[in-house]
């Protein structure tokens, strides 16, 4: 949702990479290209002029320090002012110190709030360890009762819907009942599901508040769907004069529309946006980091929410056991049943492109995420299915025969079963490097990372190519050779400033043939 502005910010620095110093012209210019992407991508003209009117003040003052030049300097401040924006810190819900805690969706029709309400629970039920009830409190809606306990079953929770709705019923004598039934069968949330109109109306207003006083929610949260655009501000706003809320959960965050609405909710109502919502799957559900993302906006990556899916998806002791194996001999212990389980880890993390979309710099390869087919894990998958136990083993036996059968028993040709073998070893040469602390192969200025430990040949090389890059400093490197200089640890991504030249940016191997399809060979 995000991508046209990360690319129009991402140009924007670009410019000012290789300045030792910024002129009032160059605050102004930067100035302005930020206010013209902020505003094509929708974001309320108070919220950007408030954010630029901030940007500007501090650019003019701020000096180089702290070794950051003068791109990084502006892309930091642009990254604070983002996040208070966004809402500052990640927000928490309130529990009640007496359970059940109420939860009280409200929201427009078709914002999605029947659907997210089963992911909310599904969220709650499973990382909070709670025990939810959702309440079919919509009651005009075609078949919104009906759709309700389909998602409640889903999540594996139970749905309290004593009215058929479809225009039958009291929604507010259905939310009082749901309270006495959530105290006898001692739920510890009660997610009331609210109906919803095609535009802001009084009837809605009035049905809302009642359902509103007649439970006492803890959390009233608004859902909003982050494709209308400003109009989400004006809808917010009319929602918090009618009703009030307490929290904004923005819908559809993975459509293709312009994400203003998400910079600017928060700025103009006051209230935060709580959770994020990015697919049709009830694990397409998150809590909303301010700081994350900016970064992500910022084209920064998502570090903190990959390390949390990875939490989730992979077993501890087997990731030990599996670390262990790629430091030892090599890494030659480490087989394509291992590579296997590790793929199916990686999958339950979620769709490829959007583990691949977290990682820093992922922007410079977006065609080629945009491009990849999910389905080519299937096939790897079906052709090492395929495999004898000892052939996974030990690919090396894999002799042309031996391919012909695999290539037949998965339903691919020769070629496909040769480039996976052959992807299979420079993959595990890589993850064995990785994990023996002598950085990424392929990755130039990843040696040096903390945390990637830097291996004695690692440094080696980073001293003999020492000679070659420029200056670090803009001013010498402009009237030197020319030549940029590689990025250097902790530095941001080329197209921010950084140190590398955008096309210094290389994938490795592997990972560049998984995403271009090819078969290795």
């Amino acid at each position: 949702m995000f991508d046209t502005l990360s690319d129009r910010l991402a140009a924007t620095f670009k410019n000012l990479r290789g300045k030792g110093k910024l002129t009032d012209a160059d605050i102004d210019a930067t100035a302005r290209e930020i206010r013209i992407a902020l505003l094509e991508a929708d974001v309320a003209l108070p919220v950007v002029r408030e954010f630029i009117a901030a940007v500007k003040e501090r650019a003019s003052g701020a000096e180089v320090r702290g070794g950051l030049n003068p791109a990084q300097q502006v892309i930091k401040i642009v990254n604070e002012e983002l996040v208070k924006i966004l809402g500052g810190e990640t927000r928490e819900l309130r529990m009640a110190k007496r359970p059940p805690t109420v939860i009280m969706l409200a929201g427009l029709q078709g914002a999605g709030k029947t659907t997210l309400a089963g992911k909310l629970a599904k969220w709650l039920k499973e990382t909070r360890h709670q025990t939810p009830m959702l309440v079919a409190a919509d009651l005009q809606r075609p078949n919104a009762v009906t759709q309700l306990q389909v998602v409640g079953e889903r999540a594996g929770v139970p749905v309290f819907a004593p009215e058929p709705g479809n225009g039958v019923g009291d929604p507010v004598e259905v939310a009082r009942q749901a309270m006495d039934e959530a105290r006898t069968k001692q739920h510890s949330v009660v997610i009331v599901d609210t109906a919803g109109r095609l535009g802001v109306d009084e009837v809605l207003m009035k049905q809302a508040a009642d359902i509103r006083d007649a439970v006492t929610p803890d959390e009233i949260l608004f859902v909003v769907d982050a494709m209308i655009g400003q109009d989400a501000v004006n809808t917010a706003q009319a929602f918090l004069d009618g009703v009030g809320f307490d929290g904004v959960v923005l819908s559809k965050l993975d459509g293709d529309a312009r994400g203003g609405a998400a910079l600017s909710i928060a700025q103009v109502t006051g209230r935060q946006v709580m959770f994020a919502s990015n697919g049709e799957k009830l694990e397409d559900f998150d809590v909303f980091h301010p700081d994350r993302m900016a970064s992500r906006i910022l084209g920064m990556g998502d570090v903190m929410s990959l390390i949390e899916k990875a939490e989730q998806s992979f077993d501890a002791e087997e990731a030990a056991k599996t670390a262990a194996k790629l430091q030892k001999k090599g890494g030659k212990d480490f087989t394509l049943d291992d590579f296997l389980a590790q793929m199916q880890s990686v999958r339950k993390m979620g769709p490829l492109t959007k583990i691949f979309g977290m990682l820093p710099g992922a922007a410079q390869f977006k065609d080629q995420l945009e491009n990849f087919d999910e389905r080519e894990i299937d096939r790897i998958e079906a052709v090492i299915h395929s495999m004898t136990p000892a052939e996974r083993a030990d690919p090396n036996i894999i002799n042309g025969s031996r391919r012909l059968r695999i290539a037949n028993g998965s339903g691919t040709e020769v070629a496909t079963v040769s480039g996976l073998v052959e992807r299979f070893f420079e993959a595990r040469k890589m993850m064995s490097a990785m994990a023996s602390g002598k950085g990424m192969p392929g990755m130039p200025g990843m040696p040096g990372m903390p945390g990637m430990g830097g291996g004695k040949k690692a440094k080696q090389q980073a001293k003999k190519g020492k000679a070659k890059r420029g200056s670090g400093n803009p001013a010498k490197r402009a009237g030197g050779s020319g030549q940029p200089a590689q990025p250097q640890p902790g530095q941001l991504p080329a197209a921010f400033g950084g140190g590398a030249a955008g096309g210094d940016f290389e994938l490795p191997d592997a990972l560049k043939n998984m995403l271009d399809g090819k078969d290795g060979k």
